[in-house]
């Protein structure tokens, strides 16, 4: 007899989400049911308006759904808006949104030296060793977050939402804002520290370059529930207006052509 599968990192079942009252009440969510499981990149995909960060923030236990249950980790996810959300699950947001008034050093330690049971040293120790994980040098550390490109924000952003070590990390459009080689790097280190850490991921991204090129699934969602969850190529050939759109669209061809080969050219003498 095959073992039981291990239970989903996230597992979200019934979930509806409604704000405002009366006749002003609007719904995000109506019965919505997602599972994330160890070890995914799952992208949450869909159009204006479908609470992609909602939900984000549900995961979180920031927001409480109006019906359905949010798990994560086994635990409800209301749970993880205490201490608890630091420890076991990273976040990192669209513009990083770093203390403009702290340091890196002092950005990065933030979680950990707000526990205060560790020394000083520890905590140094510990941001240093999670600056060196994301690509950034220890001469980077006394710097402001004013004076970081916009590649060594996101960097500096996903070495705090590390620190604690979380096996759950939700990112909100990693790649916005930043250039094509500077997005290709960004995704390229998300692979390193997914493999290297044993990571499970969800994302919300727009950007369908970084999708194909980090996703193992992709939820979309629409008419206010996800409609489906598979492979990315599997959901591109689902027969939806948003996927025809988004997937089946100019961006999407362009994102799914195979890269131009360089051919060696020689001209006659």
């Amino acid at each position: 007899m095959p073992d039981a599968q291990p239970p989903p990192v996230v597992d979200i079942q019934g979930l509806s989400t409604v704000f405002g009252k009366g006749r002003s009440a609007f719904a995000v969510h109506q019965h919505l049911d997602l599972q994330v499981r160890r070890g995914e990149i799952v992208s949450l995909v869909g159009g204006s308006g479908t609470g992609k960060t909602v939900l984000l923030r549900h995961i979180l236990g920031l927001t409480r759904p109006s019906a359905g249950s949010v798990r994560v980790l086994g635990q409800p996810a209301a749970q993880l808006g205490g201490d608890g959300a630091s420890s076991r699950v990273g976040m990192l947001f669209q513009h990083g949104a770093l203390f403009s008034a702290f340091n890196v050093l002092d950005n990065v330690a933030f979680a950990l030296r707000e526990l205060g049971t560790l020394a000083p040293d520890v905590v140094r120790d510990a941001a240093m060793v999670k600056l060196r994980l994301v690509g950034l040098a220890p001469e980077h550390a006394a710097r402001m977050p004013a004076d970081l490109s916009g590649g060594m924000i996101k960097r500096v952003a996903l070495a705090r939402a590390l620190i604690m070590d979380p096996p759950l990390l939700l990112l909100d459009e990693p790649t916005a804002g930043l250039d094509p080689n500077s997005s290709d790097d960004f995704c390229a280190l998300l692979h390193e520290l997914h493999a290297a850490l044993g990571l499970t991921v969800v994302m919300v991204t727009h950007d369908l370059d970084t999708l194909y090129d980090l996703s193992t699934s992709v939820a979309v969602l629409a008419d206010k529930h996800v409609i489906v969850k598979d492979a990315p190529r599997a959901v591109a050939r689902f027969d939806h207006p948003f996927i025809e759109h988004f997937f089946r669209g100019a961006r999407g061809r362009r994102a799914l052509a195979p890269p131009p080969t360089s051919a060696a050219h020689t001209e006659d003498a």
